[in-house]
């Protein structure tokens, strides 16, 4: 266990093999996760537990990490902590080994104290603490060896630890001395005792509750507890010590023995590392500079997914349309009817290769992008910048990261909602989600945008820009909307660590990222793009009278469609595009050109002929840019939201809340400008 952004889960992943996403914000690990290794002819399981500032509870991660410490079984704790700031890592390790003497101390992230002039005396450290210390690299490997025999040594017996005693005013001592000799006999642990009459001295709803569960939730009526901890706690309050006032003098005995610690044993100068990372700050999170920064960086995100994925989408497509052709005749030969290959080929099969041709060099692009912002440690400063916009909203500052996600995929970002502890703010940010645009609007918008707006790239990418602040103005509104009214509730905290700069590691980084994100979104998106092939190709095929179903409902949805200003067909085609928005444009192309399939078009020029034959104007399409912005969740998404949210309410909520944005806004900018 350890601070986060210490390297826990680097050391986690060094020693057991595996692969656990780290992250850059408190809460971004919110379970435990569990791994296997083998050493000297022992089989060992690691927990790497929730990273966590202290154990005195006051969110999610923080009462799951005490929690584990206090009720369950184990063989030995890694404290891990920052060798870079190791003053802020000593609360922590001071309390842990309050509750149990089977503790090391990894010092972690020694190379990044080596280029910082920060040099930690591990011995005297060690000597200080009355615990085994360890320095390390968990990165490269270095120290891990080390760490293990130690761990060894004290999960097999043979390494007696005795940790130092951390003593508070007589007072406090004589009351958890009486605590004490209540609990102990009277409960079964092999913890320390001393760590448990603090916590119920100090009454926190949340630690007796987790007692209450692990030993009976009669335990508060019975004598050996009543009669010791009533007294004591009326005796502190006689001596000025009840209440939050006991809380602060414990964690100011913590801090002032932490700052003792860390002037004898760390000794630091300056360095060019330092001084490098100020200048940066300056630049990233200055007063005037952040903002226009933060946008730019993610303009040339933006543009370097569009630029970037418009080839190898292109390959794809020219590929599977090679693939379809020799399927289709080989299904024919095979005897299959021309019904049953157009069926699946043109229908099933074309919507599903087109959904992963225009989703996956997108995604392949944009999230390996994102996750070097992440590791390089932008995103927690964006979220730094933007963190009084979503506060004044009701909302939490991490929203800014699950927003900055849902422009790659909002199923992503909806599962990305998990670092924020609030179950209230976490579903304002799934809620939200939707209204980023995905990657998958961005062929539409891009496509609309240069041919009613503007040629130019660099202004049609700056047309965009501006698209993407009116989204994120709705975010702001939508959010402000929940928090004021289905969704109210007081603001939790919020600790947002600032992590030092460090490089990427590439490799690793697209590892993660194919594994975690483009292969989770394709594979759900698959799911449903499929069966969905298969209703379009029915409408397509199927006719009533003289017209297809698709021109048939086109028509019924004709007055909606002018209302909000674009028309039947184009309502239609975002209705049919709930498995993906990529296929919209073709599902339209098909209405207009009265074909039995989806079809591609051949340039920009031929195909703005098309819409202006089918009486396209300027207001048309910025009309569709709006609406292509804001209308419900495709399916992916959707599942995700259900998935997360296990309601049916929360899930169709998610499908009012943009749909009503872009039916309000189209529906005045059509009528304004009518």
């Amino acid at each position: 266990m350890g601070n986060p952004n210490v390297g826990k889960s680097t050391v986690f992943n060094e020693i057991t093999g595996s692969h656990q996403h780290t992250g850059n914000w408190t809460g971004k690990t919110v379970d435990t996760a569990k791994g296997r290794f083998y050493y000297k002819f022992m089989n060992y399981e690691l927990v790497d537990l929730p990273g966590t500032y202290s154990l005195l509870s006051s969110s999610e991660e923080e009462r799951l990490a005490r929690d584990y410490l206090c009720f369950e079984k184990y063989d030995c704790v890694v404290c891990v902590a920052d060798a870079t700031n190791l003053l802020r890592n000593l609360n922590l390790v001071l309390q842990v080994i309050e509750v149990t003497d089977k503790v090391v101390l990894l010092l972690n992230l020694c190379d990044e104290a080596k280029k910082k002039n920060i040099t930690v005396n591990a011995d005297a450290l060690s000597k200080m603490l009355g615990i085994p210390v360890v320095k390390a690299t968990a990165r490269s490997g270095k120290g891990i060896n080390e760490l293990l025999e130690k761990v060894h040594l004290i999960s097999n017996g043979a390494l007696t630890v005795e940790p130092a005693t951390l003593f508070y005013p007589n007072s406090v001592e004589s009351a958890v001395h009486r605590v004490k000799r209540g609990l102990k006999g009277n409960i079964d642990t092999d913890k320390n005792l001393r760590f448990f009459a603090l916590r119920l001295l100090e009454g926190d709803e949340s630690f007796n509750n987790s007692f209450k569960r692990h030993f009976g939730a009669d335990i508060f009526q019975k004598g050996f507890i009543r009669g010791n901890l009533n007294p004591a706690k009326r005796e502190l309050e006689k001596l000025g010590y009840g209440g939050e006032k006991f809380a602060v003098c414990i964690t100011t005995a913590i801090f002032e023995r932490a700052e003792d610690m860390a002037q004898q044993t760390v000794m630091r100068l300056p360095s060019k590392k330092e001084r490098m990372e100020k200048r940066l700050d300056k630049i990233l999170m200055g007063r005037y500079t952040s903002i226009p920064v933060m946008i730019l960086l993610f303009a040339v995100v933006l543009w370097i997914t569009v630029a970037g994925s418009n080839y190898p989408s292109e390959i794809l497509r020219g590929v599977f349309d090679n693939f379809e052709v020799w399927l289709a005749d080989k299904l024919a030969a095979a005897g299959a009817s021309d019904t049953f290959v157009s069926l699946f080929v043109n229908g099933i099969l074309r919507v599903l290769l087109w959904v992963i041709a225009v989703m996956l060099p997108p995604m392949a692009i944009f999230f390996p992008l994102f996750a070097i912002l992440e590791d390089f440690g932008i995103l927690p400063r964006i979220a730094f910048n933007l963190d009084g916009a979503f506060e004044r909203c009701g909302a939490c500052g991490k929203q800014a990261l699950t927003t900055c996600m849902g422009y790659g995929c909002n199923a992503v970002g909806v599962t990305g909602s998990r670092i924020i502890d609030s179950p209230r703010e976490r579903l304002v940010a799934i809620i939200t989600n939707s209204l980023s645009p995905c990657n998958g609007r961005f062929p539409l918008l891009i496509a609309v945008i240069s041919m009613f707006f503007s040629q130019n790239s660099v202004a049609a990418a700056l047309i965009l820009l501006c698209f993407m602040g009116v989204s994120m103005l709705a975010t702001f509104a939508s959010s402000k909307l929940l928090t004021s009214t289905v969704l109210k509730g007081v603001s939790s905290s919020f600790v947002l660590e600032l992590p030092p700069y460090r490089k990427p590691k590439i490799l690793s980084l697209i590892g993660d990222t194919v594994r975690e994100k483009i292969i989770f979104v394709l594979f759900r998106a698959a799911a449903v793009a499929a069966p969905a092939g298969l209703v379009i190709w029915v409408l397509a095929n199927v006719r009533v009278g003289s017209a297809t179903l698709l021109c048939y409902i086109a028509d019924i949805l004709e007055p909606a469609g002018r209302f909000i200003g674009l028309d039947g067909v184009m309502l239609l085609a975002f209705i049919l595009g709930f498995p993906a928005n990529e296929i919209v444009i073709p599902i339209a192309l098909m209405a207009y050109l009265s074909t039995g399939e989806m079809s591609d078009y051949s340039s920009l020029e031929s195909l703005k002929t098309i819409l202006t034959d089918n009486g396209w104007t300027w207001v048309t399409a910025l009309c569709t840019c709006i609406f292509s912005m804001f209308h419900f969740p495709c399916s992916t998404t959707l599942l995700t939201i259900w998935k997360e949210t296990k309601s049916v309410k929360w899930t169709a909520l998610s499908v009012i809340t943009p749909l009503v944005f872009g039916v309000v806004i189209c529906a005045v900018i059509s009528h304004v400008f009518k």
